[in-house]
């Protein structure tokens, strides 16, 4: 199958992640096609000459990612392109590099109202942070960012979310430490008054909402917010299927 596809016994990559990515390059360039059947475990140790857990993990990244599926007594398959499981990301029209950055709008405490309080699961009236960002590309506003985060004395919540100064510190939530996993969905909006304003456009220009909640470790909500995007500066795209190995 050609020197490619050998396990580096020097590389700092485990064993396991270099297996999934060699059956993930083969199944990308047609060795193995939707429907096939992978080696059985048995075969795939003696090939690669690796334990029978490193062939168990590499398997499960692949399932984790959608490429195979296994059924109990019969083996691992390939499966085939669902364009209903495609994962979308927005991407910048633009696709050079660039400098982003972000300044602080407004930083408040309020009482959470009833909207705010079921995104959070909190009661109504609970003090909650209100947040107002701009992102910049350069010198153009390209993303208007509002959030709602629970307010503790204890944490230090108010000082890291006002020293961002960076896309990527924004995105990363809450230092990230203290988050167990968010939710993300997307739509497109048309700005209101308040949000084409500030991103120099029309009311009723087109845009795409990103919004977000974060959960801490106890699987509660502690941040709810939204990215208003400028449509001419974004689009959506995906790739199905697994990356060939370059």
């Amino acid at each position: 199958m050609g020197n490619k596809w050998v396990i580096d016994r020097d590389s700092y990559e485990p064993a396991y992640a270099q297996l999934a990515r060699i059956l993930s390059a083969q199944i990308a360039e047609g060795v193995y096609r939707p429907g096939d059947q992978l080696p059985s475990e048995a075969q795939l140790v003696a090939q690669f000459g690796v334990s029978p857990m490193t062939v168990r993990r590499a398997i499960n990244i692949l399932v984790d990612r959608g490429i195979v599926s296994t059924a109990q007594g019969k083996g691992t398959f390939v499966r085939g392109l669902v364009i209903a499981e495609a994962a979308f990301r927005l991407r910048e029209s633009n696709g050079e590099e660039a400098e982003r950055t972000v300044r602080l709008l407004q930083a408040t405490i309020l009482p959470a109202d009833e909207r705010v309080a079921r995104k959070l699961a909190i009661r109504p009236g609970t003090r909650v942070i209100y947040l107002r960002r701009l992102v910049y590309r350069e010198q153009e506003p390209t993303m208007y960012h509002r959030e709602y985060l629970i307010y503790d004395p204890t944490r230090p919540v108010v000082e890291d979310e006002l020293q961002i100064t960076s896309l990527e510190g924004l995105f990363k939530g809450q230092g990230s430490q203290g988050v167990r996993r968010g939710d993300l969905s997307i739509e497109a909006v048309s700005l209101n008054a308040e949000e084409a304003g500030l991103l120099g456009l029309s009311p009723g220009a087109p845009g795409f909402c990103l919004e977000h909640i974060f959960y801490d470790f106890a699987n509660q909500p502690i941040a709810w917010g939204w990215f208003i995007c400028r449509a001419d500066r974004f689009r959506l795209v995906t790739r199905i299927g697994p990356d060939a190995e370059e």
